[in-house]
């Protein structure tokens, strides 16, 4: 049986690719990341998920300003809560006052981390599901497609990310069987040719960064 991987250990190629093995394996290539980021369903999703996280944005700055607001009421009752041109009930009535807008204030701090969280974990995990969701059509076209063209391993080229010294590292990956076709236009056609016309060939977007603890404008 022909045995397809899309990502092969290193060291799992060596052996499948040693001795009498190389006369048997007909090797392609495939950059799995360039079909991504040019497959219209996953520009498409990113669309998508640019416009969520824009609202996010919108929303988590409307509660920043709202609670800049509250913390300026509090701060305007609490000097005049120790005015002493007014009578002493009148301070009081203000110190109650600036109390309240104090615990309004803390729950709404409360409302805003709780929303940057969640958004922040929503849009992570709708992220992942959109990757894996194309991830698992891409490998099911570069299946048919090494099937039909007798491949019996497809060996995926795109750049690994390495953490190392607190920061993260660029390599490519080992390509064993350098003589082995790149499929990699191929596929992306085959997937993009059902593509609707306004969205072949759309602006890839930058993935939407997580929010930030509401620091930004």
């Amino acid at each position: 049986m022909k045995i397809l991987r899309i990502i092969l250990p290193a060291i799992l190629l060596m052996t499948l690719l040693s001795g009498s093995a190389i006369a048997q394996t007909k090797v392609a290539t495939v950059d799995l990341q360039k079909i991504l980021k040019g497959f219209w369903k996953a520009q498409r999703a990113q669309a998508l998920l640019q416009e969520r996280f824009a609202k996010d944005q919108s929303d988590d700055k409307d509660m920043i300003a709202r609670l800049k607001k509250m913390n300026d009421d509090y701060e305007q009752l609490l000097s005049q809560a120790n005015d002493p041109a007014i009578s002493s009930d009148e301070r009081d009535k203000r110190k109650q006052a600036a109390a309240d807008k104090l615990k309004d204030i803390q729950g709404e701090k409360v409302n805003v981390d709780q929303f940057e969280r969640q958004e922040m974990s929503t849009l992570d995990d709708q992220r992942q599901r959109m990757v894996k969701s194309s991830l698992d059509e891409i490998k099911t076209a570069v299946a048919a497609k090494a099937k039909d063209a007798g491949y019996s391993v497809v060996l995926d080229t795109s750049a690994r990310t390495i953490n190392g010294g607190g920061s993260s590292i660029e390599l490519p990956s080992e390509v064993v069987y350098s003589s082995g076709d790149d499929i990699t236009d191929a596929v992306l056609a085959q997937l993009n040719a059902g593509a609707p016309i306004d969205t072949a060939a759309p602006t890839v977007a930058s993935p939407a960064p997580p929010l930030t603890g509401g620091k930004n404008p």
